[in-house]
């Protein structure tokens, strides 16, 4: 009867290992993949682990390519966009959720509007916005138009987190002396710091990786983001496959340290908001 009743437990756990292990074997898989060599990623041993790791690869991908400019400028436009959404959204959030005025419902349908709305629709008038702006090949090329994207959907969850949280708290606080200001600085910010996390994460790995806007608005080699950058490190008539595999390997770092930063606010956020209601 003890075996019966521990079968769902550990047919539970053991899901969650099989799914463990395919969700790292790809990065696992990268790894490996930036220790070896043209030959043996394409014919010889393409799955399994390096005969020979071949550190050597990360060196000739640092001296090669211009790794560090590239991290530099993805660190500078992620960080600005991130830092951005996050203002502007709780703001924007804080406004439609907690706020008393006219027009709140329309406003707030307009911002989800955008959430509908495809890259490749706006892109030939952003590009042309941004010629006319003389923002072409800056650094505000990349992060307004990032901003102004990421908002509806940080916006959106904001206000989930905002709407879950009991309107009396701010009233005794307000009872109590204290201003709109210090209320929401003082109570809810710290509240919804789960879904601040959650939203750091997402919109900076959105940043990091994103491409076609990055290749269309910047030409500028000393602007590159690391995306972009990638493109050019193919050879003309071979590829260091090798090398490239270290160079993304290299790239993903700051995502992993990010994430493994914030792991602990993002698991809170699955439950911060019924612990709120409760």
């Amino acid at each position: 009867m003890t075996i019966i009743n521990k079968l769902p437990k550990v047919l539970l756990q053991s899901f969650l290992w099989i799914y463990f292990l395919i969700s790292v074997y790809p990065l696992v898989w990268m790894v490996f993949y930036s220790l070896k060599n043209n030959d043996e990623i394409f014919v010889t041993n393409p799955f399994g682990i390096p005969t020979h790791f071949r550190f050597e690869n990360y060196i000739h991908a640092w001296n090669k390519f211009n790794l560090l400019r590239y991290i530099g400028n993805s660190l500078f436009v992620s960080t600005m966009t991130t830092i951005g959404v996050v203002i502007f959204a709780v703001m924007f959030a804080y406004a439609i959720a907690r706020l008393q005025w006219k027009f709140r419902e329309f406003v707030r349908t307009y911002m989800i509007i955008g959430m509908f709305i495809p890259l490749q629709v706006i892109m030939i008038p952003l590009a042309i916005m941004m010629k006319n702006l003389y923002l072409t090949n800056t650094y505000g090329a990349l992060i307004i138009p990032y901003i102004a994207i990421g908002l509806p959907f940080a916006s959106l969850v904001f206000y989930g987190f905002l709407r879950g949280i009991p309107f009396e708290m701010e009233e005794s606080a307000c009872m109590d002396g204290a201003s709109i200001y210090r209320a929401f600085f003082k109570i809810i910010l710290p509240i919804i710091t789960p879904a601040i996390a959650t939203i750091i994460i997402l919109q900076f790995l959105g940043s990091w990786n994103e491409f076609l806007l990055a290749y269309t608005l910047i030409s500028k080699e000393a602007l590159r983001t690391l995306p972009i950058g990638l493109v050019y490190f193919q050879g003309q008539y071979a590829t260091d496959w090798g090398g490239m595999g270290a160079v993304m390997t290299i790239a993903s770092l700051p995502m992993v340290v990010l994430f493994l930063f914030f792991s602990e606010q993002v698991e809170r956020a699955m439950t911060v908001n019924s612990a709120v209601k409760g």
